[in-house]
């Protein structure tokens, strides 16, 4: 378990929270989603990474291979288990990491493409993809419109970004931007939301950055964007019971665990398993299996990040 994982554990169960499966601290039964459909299957690639950013809830760098590489066979034994149940899944995606320091994802997106799914990978667009543009427009060629590629713009100002990033890290990523979408390929923007700015003011910011480098990508109507609220390991945050589904006026269906789960292979382990989201990578009371029927169970809300970002939060990292 890394430090901020480690950090979130010590912080709430002092506090008493989180500690009990079925029950939130104060003994009120804890709030649970099933899973509806298998509507998107995420892979995390591998946690090493390029950059190294200091909000990133998966801590991935450079040196972070708490979650190894997956491999193209990996990958294709869990597509075909979809074929084999007949599950209707319609996306496969990937995160990090950093997707494209894998040496299998061209292999990996062509194998998911070649099977009629759409593929969504979010990376960087810092430096490990540009040895990749030339067989991403051949691939966007074969398989027209399939394959999306979300890219981190933490802001549309330099020094913010680059706060989060590292210097000289925003010129180049949307410079690359602009090569992508030259190319043809669809690109959407994942940035962060700051506490003192507005949605409406966001999309502003972001669509004028846009325009200005000519990428052709419009967000200013909300879409081709996503815009995720912070993660902090210190923030306190309530735990959800069942009855906050009414209070809040959310679903469970509305939670990503009700549509999606998350194959990571951890560092020395013979076999993937199967995770309920993409947020929750190293504690491993939320493995449900090693495979996706085994992991077609109920899933208790009890992390920090299933109130902080999804409940209370509002994202979803497949949208």
């Amino acid at each position: 378990m890394l430090l901020k994982e480690q950090a979130l554990k010590e912080n709430f169960y002092a506090k008493g929270k989180f500690r009990d499966l079925t029950k939130t601290a104060n003994g009120d039964d804890r709030a649970y989603v099933d899973l509806v459909k298998l509507e998107t299957l995420w892979f995390n690639t591998g946690t090493r990474c390029n950059l190294e950013c200091e909000h990133c809830y998966i801590e991935s760098s450079p040196t972070n291979d708490e979650l190894v590489f997956i491999s193209l066979a990996d990958v294709n034994t869990y597509l075909n288990e979809i074929e084999k149940l007949q599950l209707g899944t319609t996306k496969i995606a990937f995160t990090g990491g950093e997707p494209f320091i894998n040496k299998d994802m061209l292999p990996i997106m062509h194998l998911c493409l070649y099977h009629g799914f759409e593929v969504l990978v979010l990376t960087n667009a810092y430096r490990a993809i540009d040895k990749h543009l030339e067989k991403l427009s051949a691939l966007n060629k074969e398989f027209p419109g399939k394959i999306t590629l979300r890219v981190s713009l933490d802001h549309y100002s330099s020094s913010i970004h680059e706060q989060e990033r590292g210097d000289g890290t925003f010129e180049r990523t949307l410079t690359t931007i602009k090569k992508l979408t030259d190319l043809g390929l669809n690109v959407t923007i994942a940035g962060r939301s700051l506490s003192n700015e507005s949605r409406v003011d966001a999309l502003q910011g972001y669509q004028q950055l846009l325009n200005d480098y000519g990428t052709g990508i419009e967000v200013l109507n909300g879409e081709n964007i996503v815009i995720f609220p912070e993660m902090s390991p210190t923030k306190d945050v309530p735990e959800i019971t069942t009855s906050c589904w009414n209070i809040l006026g959310v679903h469970p269906h509305q939670q990503m665990c009700a549509h999606e789960r998350m194959v990571v292979k951890r560092k020395g382990a013979t076999h993937p398993v199967v995770l309920p989201c993409t947020l929750i990578a190293y504690d491993k009371d939320f493995e449900l299996g090693i495979t996706l029927e085994e992991s077609f169970q109920r899933v208790y809300l009890n992390h920090p990040y299933c109130a902080q970002f999804c409940v209370l939060g509002g994202a979803s990292c497949s949208v």
